[in-house]
């Protein structure tokens, strides 16, 4: 598997899990992004890894 196998159809699932906003989906760093938390979650092998402790943080 590969980053690149992420369904953006997931999206319409998945809300930030710190402030219940909607995510954004960056292609190119293979990341969901919580403008309303400033948080950036990662992709790993096309699942998304939504845990506060795993994300990073915007600039």
């Amino acid at each position: 598997m590969t980053e690149s196998l992420f369904d953006p159809k997931m999206l319409e699932a998945l809300v930030c899990p710190l402030t219940q906003a909607t995510l954004t989906y960056d292609a190119e760093k293979h990341e969901l992004i919580s403008k309303t938390a400033q948080l950036a979650f990662p992709i790993r092998n096309g699942i998304p890894v939504m845990l506060v402790d795993e994300a990073r943080a915007l600039d």
